[in-house]
């Protein structure tokens, strides 16, 4: 389990970024924000059709932040071929900015990944991904957002989380 710092009403993660998940107001403005397909993803559960994904080519330096909130969830040094249609990561950027909860939807039984910061759908997690973690982190392109490296990190929730 990986220690988080609270300092006042500030959850922050080992990396430093704040983890306060976003109060009534900020969530319905984050929310208003998405499409349709993003709201069906993020907020209902939902899957992209494999291989359809924006961002599963997706190949420059940089940082995968998760759509709804910004947190950084993946870099793209972690990113590797699967051949699921999803992108898909050895590991996140830190632990705790991924949750992971037992999912036994459809009759199967899964390992849901969810943003730490505001419990968004992100996909599942899978026990046969390369080394060095044997992870495969499946994730729907459209609860991401890339930034490339040096850029600006969205920053919708105004946490001044820094750069990519």
């Amino acid at each position: 389990m990986t220690d988080l710092a609270q300092t006042s009403e500030t959850l922050r993660s080992p990396s430093g970024y704040d983890l306060t998940p976003p109060d009534d107001a900020e969530r319905a403005r984050l929310e208003a924000d998405l499409n349709a397909e993003e709201k069906r993803v993020l907020l209902s559960h939902g899957t992209e059709a494999p291989f359809c994904g924006t961002l599963l080519g997706e190949k420059r330096a940089g940082v995968f932040c998760c759509r709804e909130c910004g947190l950084p969830l993946f870099r793209s040094g972690t990113k590797f071929e699967s051949g699921t249609g999803w992108p898909s990561f050895t590991q996140p950027v830190d632990d705790s900015h991924v949750h992971e909860i037992r999912d036994t939807s459809y009759g199967m039984v899964r390992i849901e990944t969810q943003c730490a910061r505001c419990g968004s759908h992100q996909g599942h997690v899978f026990p046969d991904g390369p080394p060095p973690t044997g992870s495969r982190y499946c994730i729907n392109s459209v609860a991401l957002s890339f930034v490339a490296e040096g850029e600006a990190l969205p920053d919708p929730l105004h946490r001044g989380d820094g750069v990519a």
